[in-house]
């Protein structure tokens, strides 16, 4: 083989190891920034993870909101028609934020109770992101479904 074209050989596969790490370190970064949505009953059944990051999504339940005076711990419930998760989170709430409103926040679990790190509130009364809208549909989908037919029928 002449130089010239050892000298090619070593550049190409020098250009495709390269390719192959900046591949490897941009698929990292984008998995690390990935939070999955998932309603009340999916987290509650398990299906996000104990320690995973992700969003949570339903609509605020009504008379679940507190907060303490001069603190910036908000506790509050997040509904999905099926099942009913805590959460708390600390800080400033979007304007829009209300109780019966769309709500998507993101954090992790913590025992029981979800920690919000971020929360986004719906624009108007009549919109609802569309997978939180998907998600609790199939819910209640899947829970008209399992009811056996004639229940309280007496």
């Amino acid at each position: 083989m002449n130089p010239t074209r050892k000298r090619r050989l070593w550049l190409v596969l020098a250009v495709v190891a390269a390719a192959a790490i900046a591949t490897t370190l941009i698929a990292m970064a984008l998995q690390r920034n990935v939070a999955y949505l998932y309603t009340p009953s999916e987290v509650l059944r398990g299906e996000a993870g104990q320690h995973a990051r992700f969003r949570l999504g339903g609509m605020v339940a009504a008379g679940s909101f507190k907060r303490a005076q001069g603190s910036m711990e908000a506790h509050f419930a997040v509904d999905d028609g099926d099942a009913t998760l805590p959460v708390v989170y600390t800080g400033i709430l979007p304007d829009l934020f209300r109780e019966k409103q769309a709500v998507v926040a993101t954090g992790r679990m913590q025992g029981d109770v979800f920690v919000a790190e971020e929360v986004l509130a719906k624009h108007d009364e009549t919109y609802m992101p569309k997978e939180v809208a998907d998600k609790m549909g199939a819910a209640h989908k899947k829970h008209d479904v399992q009811a056996p037919a004639g229940a309280g029928a007496n």
